[in-house]
């Protein structure tokens, strides 16, 4: 479970607040309301065999400001495996220079780690509204239940639109209950064109132990994560689709992981 993919939610709704990205489903035309998204993942981790894992989902755009999307999870890493369902929504509104995205997803399931079950739940809800012409500033409240791991995770960001592309972003989440522990930065740089889409971040702190530690259990707070990935979106006309690859790296306190993530979005009704 990446620090990436929950960034990349705040870059994309970050763009739509600003009026204008995970790596996430970019905006549809008018004539595509629907979209089916498809990612696949292999990982390494020390001490293990690693991991892989998939999802689908299908998003759908209801008008012009209003997107939601389901989707189910399938992931495995080390001796742990976890299926969850997602389901997200976001609503634009507001006077140009004073966009506002409201945005939440859920995703909830269950896995097994070791032979003993566990309930994942992580719930969250979010504010980006935009200040001028460029600047936007983001709020977001997370909720965490995934096996022993739980608490409140709250993470207040600020974003910049460089050149009306290339949007430039920063946050920081604390947790305020539970035994995560967390204190960690991010910061990261998005193209935001319609043709190639380079992303770049990086996260670093004091970490929540569920980004690595569903296959032991352990709750072990304190520890400090170092994390770096990129990435490249690109159209596929012929395949009416968006293709996107991002490479990502944490090292948590010693223990390291590497993961590969594909995606690919089709746009159906789309015209070749």
């Amino acid at each position: 479970m990446g620090a990436a993919r929950g960034r990349s939610r705040g870059a994309q709704v970050a763009a739509c607040a600003l009026g204008l990205l995970t790596y996430c489903a970019p905006a549809a035309a008018a004539d595509t309301p629907d979209r089916i998204a498809l990612s696949v993942n292999g990982s390494t981790l020390t001490g293990t065999h690693g991991g892989a894992g998939a999802a689908l989902g299908w998003l759908h755009n209801f008008d012009a400001q209003t997107v939601g999307s389901i989707s189910a999870d399938h992931q495995s890493l080390g001796n742990a495996q976890w299926t969850v369902g997602g389901l997200d929504g976001s609503l634009t509104g507001g006077a140009p220079g004073a966009r506002y995205t409201l945005y939440g997803n859920a995703r909830v399931g269950r896995g097994d780690a070791g032979g003993a079950s566990f309930d994942y739940s992580v719930v969250d809800a979010g504010m980006i509204r935009g200040i001028g012409p460029r600047w936007s500033m983001q709020i977001e409240d997370r909720q965490i239940d995934v096996q022993t791991t739980h608490g409140n995770l709250v993470k207040p960001g600020m974003q910049y639109l460089w050149n009306q592309r290339v949007l430039a972003s920063v946050s920081y989440s604390y947790s305020l209950s539970g035994n995560l522990g967390t204190r960690l930065t991010t910061a990261r740089i998005q193209d935001t064109g319609f043709r190639v889409a380079p992303l770049v971040g990086i996260a670093f702190g004091q970490a929540a132990p569920q980004v690595l530690d569903l296959q032991t259990g352990a709750v072990l707070p304190g520890r400090q994560l170092k994390e770096a990935y990129a990435g490249l979106t690109v159209p596929v006309p012929s395949w009416r689709g968006d293709l996107t690859a991002v490479a990502d790296y944490i090292d948590l306190a010693g223990s390291r992981r590497a993961t590969l993530t594909v995606n690919y979005i089709f746009h159906v009704g789309r015209a070749n």
